[in-house]
Order: C-alpha cells, then sequence, then structure tokens
C-alpha cells in the first residue's frame, strides 16, 4: 500500500519527501509563522481588502442564517450544559457571551451549518473540482471571538482574518490531491491553521510562538467527507475554528509542539496527504493574494458549491425559454467524474442531503424558479412534487466536462421537454465566481436575506452592512458585535 501511494503521489507531480534540499524542508513552517508575524495592515493591497469585506460581509450574514438552523439550537444548549459563568465573547444571533474558544466553535457551525459561506478556487488543475476549503468560516469565527474580547480594532481585525485566510488556501494548495480525494474535509483539516494564525495574530505572538501554535493545530486537524450532508459537516468547521484559538491559547502559555509541523517526514502534509508541492506555499504567502488570483467565490445559492455552475445555468435556461415544470420530460445533469463522489444523495429526505443533491438542486429550480435558504427545509424537500420532480433528474459523468478538467467545476445540462424540444447548455463556474463576481451591493441583498430569515432587526442588518463597510476604521470591534447579539 505504501508503494502504491509513493508511486500515485510521484504520477502527480508530488513527492513522498519532497526533492527540495534538507535546509528548504525545514524552513516552510518557520516560514509561514514568520509572515503571519511580520504582516502589516499596510501589506495588504487596497482591492485584496475590498474582496475581503465582500467575504467578512457574507460570514455575518451566513451566520445569523444559521444561527437559527436545528443545529444552532443544539448548540446553545450544549454551551448551556457547561456551566460557563462568563466569557467576553458573542454567540451570533443570540444573547450568549461565552469564552472565545467556545464562540467561535458556534460561530463557525452557524455560519457553514446551510453550506452557504465562500468557497475557495484552485490553481493547479489536477485539483478536484477546482474548490479546496471555506476560507472565511473557521478565520472569522476565530479571528471574531479573540477580537472581541482583547477590544481589538477593525483594522487589527482585517489583518488577522486576511492572514488566516491567505495560510489556509496556500495550505490547501500545498497538499498532495490525495488529501481531499480519498476522504478528507478541507475546511476541517486546513481550518485549524488558518484559525490559529488569526489569533496568533491578534494575540501579538512571535515567530517562534506561532510556529509551536501551528504544530500545536496539526494535531487537531481532522474532517471526513462521509460527513457531507449531516450535521458533522458544519461540526467540522465548527471545531477548526476551536482548535486554533484553543492552539493559540496554549502556545501563549508555552506549551511546546514540533516546529517543522507542515513539511516534517511524519508531519501534515506527509500524514494527511502523502506529500506536497512545495512551491505552492514556500515564498507564496501574499505573492499573489488568494483574494485575487485564483479568487473565492461567494455562494447565491445555499448548497455544496459543486452544484452552483449547473444551477446558475439552469436558472437562466428556465427563465430565457420560459420553461415550466409540467413541460419537463427529463433533465440531464453531466459533469466530471469526481463530481458525483461530493453530489452523493440522489434522492434526498431531508434539507441536509438536498445541500448534495444535484437532483433536489434541479427540482426546486424547474418548479418554484428559486432555490434559497426557503427552499432548503426538510418540508419542500419531501413534498410529493419535488419527489415527483427528482425522478426526472438524471445526474452522472459527462464526456465533454471531463475533459474539462478538474480545476472546473464544468455542468452540462439537457432540458428534455414533452413536446420534443431539448434545451441545452454548459457551464463551468456558478455566480459569484471570480468568473462572474458578486458586487458589494449583491453581496449585501444576500446578506439582508438572509438576515430577514434569521428575523434580524432591519435596523440592525443596516449598520452591519455599513459597518463592514468601513470596517477598518472602527476603533473597536464590539460595536460591531453588539448588533450581531440579541
Amino acid at each position: 500500500m505504501l508503494a502504491r501511494t509513493a508511486v500515485l503521489a510521484a504520477a502527480r507531480g508530488f513527492a513522498q519527501t519532497p526533492p527540495q534540499p534538507a535546509s528548504h524542508n525545514e524552513e516552510i513552517t518557520r516560514y509561514v509563522a514568520g509572515w503571519v508575524a511580520g504582516a502589516r495592515f499596510s501589506d495588504i493591497p487596497p482591492a485584496v481588502l475590498e474582496l475581503g469585506k465582500k467575504s467578512v460581509l457574507d460570514g455575518f450574514g451566513v451566520a445569523l442564517a444559521g444561527s437559527v438552523a436545528e443545529t444552532g439550537g443544539i448548540v446553545r444548549r450544549y454551551l448551556g450544559t457547561l456551566g460557563l459563568s462568563s466569557g467576553s465573547a458573542t454567540v451570533i444571533g443570540s444573547g450568549i457571551k461565552c469564552p472565545a474558544r467556545f464562540a467561535a466553535f458556534a460561530n463557525a457551525c452557524a455560519m457553514h451549518a446551510d453550506d452557504y459561506d465562500d468557497t475557495q478556487l484552485a490553481v493547479a488543475e489536477d485539483r478536484v473540482y477546482g474548490l479546496l476549503t471555506h476560507p472565511t468560516t473557521p478565520c472569522l469565527a476565530a479571528a471574531l471571538a479573540v477580537a472581541e474580547g482583547s477590544r481589538a480594532s477593525g483594522r487589527d481585525l482585517t489583518l488577522a482574518y486576511h492572514l488566516g485566510v491567505e495560510v489556509e488556501c496556500k495550505i490547501a494548495e500545498a497538499i498532495a490531491p490525495r488529501h481531499y480525494e480519498e476522504g478528507f474535509h478541507s475546511t476541517g483539516t486546513c481550518g485549524p491553521f488558518a484559525a490559529a494564525a488569526t489569533t496568533a495574530k491578534l494575540r501579538g505572538l512571535s515567530a517562534g510562538q506561532i510556529a509551536r501554535v501551528l504544530g500545536i493545530a496539526a494535531s487537531q486537524s481532522s474532517g471526513l467527507r462521509e460527513n457531507f450532508g449531516t450535521m458533522t459537516k458544519p461540526f467540522q468547521a465548527g471545531h477548526a475554528a476551536e482548535s486554533g484559538v484553543v492552539a493559540t491559547d496554549f502556545g501563549a502559555l508555552g506549551w511546546t509542539a514540533a516546529e517543522n509541523i507542515l513539511e516534517a517526514p511524519r508531519g501534515f502534509f506527509q500524514a494527511a496527504g502523502g506529500g506536497y508541492d512545495a512551491g505552492a506555499i514556500f515564498h507564496k504567502l501574499g505573492s499573489p493574494w488568494t483574494f485575487v488570483s485564483p479568487g473565492v467565490s461567494i455562494k447565491p445559492f445555499p448548497s455544496g458549491s459543486l452544484t452552483h455552475p449547473g444551477m446558475t445555468l439552469a436558472r437562466r435556461l428556465i427563465h430565457e425559454h420560459q420553461i415550466r415544470a409540467e413541460q419537463v420530460e427529463s433533465v440531464e445533469v453531466g459533469t466530471n467524474r469526481n463530481m458525483p463522489t461530493a453530489l452523493i444523495h440522489h434522492q434526498p429526505k431531508d434539507s441536509l442531503q438536498a445541500k448534495f443533491s444535484m437532483e433536489f438542486c434541479m427540482a426546486a429550480l424547474l418548479l418554484y424558479g428559486k432555490a434559497g435558504l426557503a427552499e432548503f427545509t426538510d418540508e419542500v424537500v419531501n413534498r410529493p412534487e419535488v419527489q415527483a420532480m427528482i425522478r426526472r433528474v438524471h445526474f452522472g459523468v459527462n464526456a465533454e466536462a471531463e475533459r474539462a478538467g478538474y480545476n472546473k467545476m464544468t455542468t452540462i445540462i439537457d432540458i428534455r421537454l414533452k413536446d420534443g424540444r431539448v434545451i441545452s447548455g454548459r457551464a463551468d463556474f456558478g455566480k459569484g465566481s471570480p468568473a462572474d463576481p458578486m458586487t458589494y451591493d449583491e453581496v449585501a441583498e444576500k446578506f439582508r436575506d438572509a438576515a430577514a430569515f434569521a428575523r434580524w432587526p432591519d435596523r440592525k442588518a443596516a449598520a452591519i452592512v455599513d459597518m463592514v463597510h468601513r470596517i477598518e476604521d472602527l476603533p473597536d470591534v464590539r460595536a460591531l458585535m453588539e448588533l450581531c447579539a440579541s
């Protein structure tokens, strides 16, 4: 088995022991730690700051929406059993304040509860689906929890958030694709490093301390794709955010850990991926910033990202050709061979399964012309007309989509009507991707919809939109968090 792993890794351009000199190998974790420790707000280009604001606002919106999910209630009940008598960090959408680690967990769970949070695109063509992590959730949830307690400024929060996103995305780019292909959930596994970098920066740790914090975070890295479509997928994002806070707490107290945890022969890259590409991370942090290239996608639909090119295309075809559900004989949806391994629920029975069901997504759009938070509910999924339409949707591998490569989410749709017509189209990316980005105003509209879904007061929602737009001017982030508390 080990020999087979080595052959596969080598065939993909990765080696179980990277080919660089040993001194180079030993520098990767320390390089990351030094970059985080030395980074300044002025190092972030204005274009990156503006892109980041969209993702931060989006994070607040999906957190509010997720706070009213069933998982939100369970998390709050769990917090109530811990006997916590004090805390400085807000659990978004509630009146609860608790220690930072637990607020980070709760808020990251909420941000990922509806699978509505942003996604990282990839550079390398062998990266399955062309996306890797949900970058904002672990970083923002951890950053808010620590920043609120330390009365950090909006500028400090913004810097720490951007550093965390960059570290997370570059680590995800570097690890061999086997990591994701064979079952790891990269938000859960790479997210602890992001949250650790974010919180360590906010707490002003040195480069040496941050290297040890990354070592602690690595031993908390976890998450499996088999849990997609269940409550444990957002749990994995919550655990990532909490793990980063805990790693920083212990690192600040002098806890020791390996200081070469990323590149070591028994470290993260090797153990979790079977290899890595040093060139994807070494001297690549902020060069270029991931927000600029290849970019981060903001979701227009509360479902797995792999459904979004097809949903964007289907919505356009339905509108342009004025297709009504009763006209549809069948729908063929074709993708590359990897996408069905994540979109695994072909006959979903609840809202969580529906988020990873191409069949449901097509059915909702055909029946209702939309697929938002109100459609992804257990009640809607189990309506007779929805289940009947699901049976008309056939999802599988398409040769053309397979040839397009895995750095795209190519989706080809053929809608066969009862009168014999076939309405067809192809999409490589969806709305909200860097190829078709949302403006700040469009993200604000998504935020307001999410806030309304959570029955959040309009006054507070409007103030959050305004405050995030000028977040670098905030003297104290507590003013922003007060708007997120009931």
